[in-house]
């Protein structure tokens, strides 16, 4: 439990990297904006010419500022899509979307218990009893102060209801909402009743979270150097993220007006200074005491550390050594990455890291104690460094402190990393055994055995789906395969040599048919068909090339008998069928049984109807995903052939689902390979859910455009789950009008 709780903890600390990798970027175009943009600065150096109002340069400045902080002012949003990103296990534009989906779902839902509960007036400005900074706006809506916390909550529920629900199969009628396109509805559901349930426990949040922050600021100085180890100790587990984000991001750093607002965070604090940075004297040190001293040890104290290291180096192996620890520190002064240096000791010597841990604690101290106030994007490097050091004047920041204080560390960490390494012969670069390489060590050589572990087990769980192994058999292996797609009803497959698909195979897997078109193969699997291209992914993903090899060479061996036999079949089965047809129909007309009860369908377009068989495409004409008919259109509207209720739409426009109120399943299918469009040409006018009486509208048609874009308009009326004694009537061949009966599903006594 232990270890799995650690392991949850650490997927989240990966996942907040996602959007904190964007910081660097916006803290550059806020810092250059408010810096080269400030009046003080510009008169100081003469740039009135350059820099001064209404130059293209001040513009440009100007834009770069406001895009800067558009970032931070949105980072919960940011904070929600990238945690769904990064703890989805897989298909992860789902989650990010239903991670949008849900932010605004959970905040709307907030907004409107404010207004029921009276915290929002009617003109909308807030009650006078709401304390205040606890409203705010989010994407123009008035709602709780969550700050990133809202979206830390958001992407990780939507996380876990992602991986929950994203291979869900539901029943036939439903089929459709299954899988991928399940985890929006549950999202919007859920998040519905969240943002009510925060309405009543976010405000004692708010106020243990402002408690939180008065605790921590009134432990001065101390509270400093502890929040410092803490931090640092944490690297190795890769959960420092969770632990210092509340206190950059939240009130739990500390709170501010600035400029009038009510800012929290040390990190939103320092910015909002630097934004309002003209009429800020001095930067505060209370809230940069989060990451101010990442300077010193960052572009002082690990140098001294790994010049150390180099300096314990044996001889022979020190030029070796000092090329890889010059590129580290180097990524360590400029960047703030300080992995390559702390991993390599930590890995082979941890009282090095223990010492290191200290020291860096006590950098955070010294730096506050000197109200040393520059702020970062992401770490303590060269480049913020500048941006928020040297470029705001030591008026502002007291830059010019960090120099001495870090002389003072790369000292501390040269003399203590020397002597602890030659006092118990640490075995740091340079100074490994003869037969032992010269290397950096990283967090991919502390878990290659887990990794090692993990990926057999990958390629064990892969085996047990016997589904998805089965079709890539079929397919060919991977090496055959060249791409994975889907629609509506059909895995579209693109492969190499259409001549390796053994479509006896893939009928055995559940295939109602199989279509080639050149090195095109459509699988006939119905509304489930996205659960199956999900799984299918996954299996391709997980398994070695080998798998896939082995497969190919059984496909072409000890299925070729099975494969040929049921080609001969099917070839034997087809000219039967065609030769049989009119006496099938023969047979039918003269069975005097008459049906027990009879539904009719009408057309739901006016043009040409005719048999499903003469529909110019296989699957359909040889009705693989159903019994109906085909009408061509000659009107561009599409409507609702009988009452009835919308079940899905496709999401490119292309067909819907549609059940009767009598319980026939439908499905519309508006002409022929128009998936290929994605959505041109077509303009529905109902969404999934919504009841429809027969003859409302369902869709415009731009005809024109789809007679010159797609190989037919040909449109496919289709009945998807027939039982075994129904049967479906032709009752219009020829032009029709939408409205009028198009054929009749009769059943039959069992």
């Amino acid at each position: 439990m232990k270890d799995k709780i650690f392991g949850v903890l650490q997927r989240v600390g990966r996942s907040f990297m996602l959007p904190i990798a964007i910081l660097p970027v916006a803290g550059l175009l806020l810092g250059l904006g408010s810096s080269f943009t400030n009046t003080t600065t510009i008169e100081t150096y003469g740039l009135q010419w350059l820099l001064g109002d209404k130059t293209i340069l001040h513009a440009l400045l100007v834009i770069m500022n406001a895009v800067g902080s558009a970032i931070f002012d949105n980072l919960p949003l940011i904070f929600a899509v990238g945690v769904a990103i990064g703890m989805a296990k897989k298909e992860k534009e789902v989650s990010a979307l239903s991670a949008v989906i849900a932010y605004f779902v959970m905040n709307v839902s907030i907004n409107a218990m404010l207004k029921i509960f009276g915290k929002i007036l009617a003109d909308g400005s807030i009650a006078k009893d709401v304390l205040d900074g606890t409203i705010t706006s989010v994407c123009g809506i008035q709602s709780l102060q969550m700050g990133v916390f809202g979206g830390i909550i958001v992407g990780l529920g939507v996380a876990a209801l992602h991986n929950r629900f994203y291979k869900i199969e539901l029943p036939s009628a439903l089929s459709f909402f299954g899988g991928t396109r399940f985890v929006p509805i549950i999202s919007t559901v859920v998040y519905l009743f969240v943002g009510i349930l925060m309405y009543f426990i976010w405000p004692t949040v708010q106020n243990g979270i402002y408690a939180l922050g008065g605790v921590v600021t009134g432990t001065g100085y101390f509270g400093t150097l502890l929040f410092g180890i803490i931090k640092r100790a944490l690297i190795p587990f890769g959960l420092h993220h969770v632990f210092y984000m509340p206190f950059w991001q939240t009130a739990v750093g500390g709170t501010m007006e600035v400029a009038g607002h009510m800012v929290e965070g040390g990190q939103n604090i320092f910015f909002a200074q630097l934004a309002d940075s003209a009429n800020i004297a001095h930067f505060s040190a209370d809230a940069t005491r989060y990451f101010s001293g990442e300077f010193i040890f960052m572009i002082f104290g690990l140098p001294g550390a790994a010049l150390a290291m180099y300096k314990c180096a044996k001889p022979e192996k020190k030029k070796q050594a000092g090329s890889l620890l010059l590129s580290a520190t180097l990524a360590c002064m400029f960047t703030g990455i300080t992995e390559p240096l702390e991993f390599s000791f930590l890995f082979v010597a941890p009282a090095l890291f223990a010492v290191q841990v200290v020291l860096a604690g006590s950098a955070y101290m010294i730096a506050h104690i000197l109200n040393i106030a520059v702020g970062l994007t992401f770490s303590g490097g060269l480049l913020d460094f500048f941006l928020f050091g040297i470029l705001q004047g030591n008026e502002k920041t007291s830059w010019l402190l960090v120099i001495p204080v870090g002389i003072v560390y790369f000292l501390l960490y040269y003399f203590i990393f020397s002597f602890l390494i030659k006092k118990f012969d640490f075995k740091t670069p340079g100074r490994e055994d003869d037969d032992t390489e010269t290397k950096l060590y990283t967090k991919a050589d502390v878990n290659a055995r887990k990794a090692a572990k993990d990926t057999k087990a990958s390629d064990d769980k892969a085996a047990v789906d016997e589904l998805s192994q089965t079709i890539s058999r079929g397919l060919g292996g991977k090496a055959n395969i060249s791409d994975v797609d889907c629609c509506a009803t059909r895995l579209r497959i693109t492969v190499i040599d259409p001549d390796k698909v053994n479509d006896a195979l893939l009928k055995s897997t559940g295939a109602s048919g199989v279509v080639h078109k050149g090195q095109g193969v459509q699988i006939i699997y119905g509304p489930r068909v996205t659960v199956i291209k999900s799984d299918l992914e996954d299996y391709l993903a997980s398994v070695t090339e080998e798998h896939f090899e082995d497969d190919a060479v059984e496909n072409n061996t000890a299925d070729a008998d099975e494969a040929k036999n049921e080609n001969a079949a099917s070839a034997t089965d087809s000219k039967t069928e065609d030769s049989s047809t009119v006496s099938d129909k023969a047979q039918d007309a003269a069975d005097t049984k008459e049906p027990t009860s009879t539904v009719i369908i009408s057309s739901p377009m006016t043009g040409i109807a005719a048999d499903l068989s003469t529909a110019p495409d296989e699957a359909f004409a040889g009705k693989m995903m159903g019994d109906g008919a085909v009408v061509t259109p000659e009107e561009g509207v599409v409507v609702a052939p009988e009452d009835g209720t919308v079940l899905f739409v496709f999401d490119t426009k292309h067909a819907l689902g549609f059940t009767t109120d009598s319980g026939i399943g439908m499905i519309i299918h508006v002409g022929i390979d128009t998936v290929k469009l994605e959505g041109k040409g077509f303009d529905v006018q109902v969404e999934a859910g919504c009841h429809v009486n027969k003859g409302d509208v369902l869709m415009k048609l731009d005809l024109d455009y789809l007679k010159a874009n797609a190989p037919s308009v040909t449109t496919p009326v289709i009945c998807t789950e027939l039982k075994d004694n129904q049967k479906i009537r032709l009752i219009t061949d020829g032009p029709i009008k939408a409205g009028e009966p198009l054929y009749a599903v009769d059943t039959y006594e069992k």
